[in-house]
């Protein structure tokens, strides 16, 4: 048995990109239509799912809602059909039900359809003074508040799409901040992003 140090290097017959792809220390995904083609093995441990459990899926089961999946469907069209890279933060939901905060890119095979071939990394939030992924401290509502944010909605869109009234978004909000001890969503979301989440 080789140690690390050891290992020779994979040979082009033994598939070197297969190897890069399913070893890749980020989350790598590739979708057709958002639904899932192939997810390497980092992707498949951060969301607690298998690798091939995921092939064949629907982007959909990392959403908590129908709309939250719609509404995100959109976002980033423009830059990839420009063939940009697209980058946000965003919220998936883990196998547990937990929300995990994670650094999201894309890039489009499919510049005119952009959503018909799509690359996308996902590396969770981590404090960088530990390297110890985010903690689950947010409710199910504050996750889709917060994702809202991420979004750049304001509370009353928030609201708007998850029929609630826009003054219980904004109790939440405010929970928030006061939590975090933050002034504004801006500075909410640099903290749940930061050492402090």
């Amino acid at each position: 048995m080789h140690t690390p140090e050891q290992t020779p290097p994979p040979t082009p017959a033994e598939g070197i990109d297969a190897l890069a792809f399913l070893h890749a220390p980020v989350g790598i995904v590739l979708t057709s239509s958002r639904v899932i083609r192939a997810a390497n093995h980092s992707f498949a441990q951060m969301t607690g799912h298998e690798p091939a459990a995921l092939q064949g899926q629907s982007f959909r089961m990392f959403y908590d809602s129908d709309r939250a999946f719609r509404d995100t469907r959109d976002i980033g069209l423009q830059p990839l059909r420009d063939g940009q890279t697209y980058s946000d933060e965003r919220l998936l939901r883990h196998a547990t039900g937990r929300a995990i905060l994670v650094r999201f890119h894309a890039r489009t095979l499919t510049p005119d359809d952009p959503l018909a071939n799509l690359v996308m990394s996902f590396t969770p939030l981590a404090n960088p003074l530990t390297g110890d992924a985010p903690k689950p401290i947010l409710t199910p509502r504050e996750r889709t508040v917060v994702a809202g944010l991420t979004r750049g909605q304001t509370s009353k869109e928030i609201a708007r799409d998850l029929n609630l009234s826009p003054r219980t978004v904004e109790d939440v909000r405010a929970r928030l901040l006061k939590r975090f001890k933050v002034r504004n969503a801006a500075e909410l979301l640099a903290r749940l992003a930061g050492p402090a989440f």
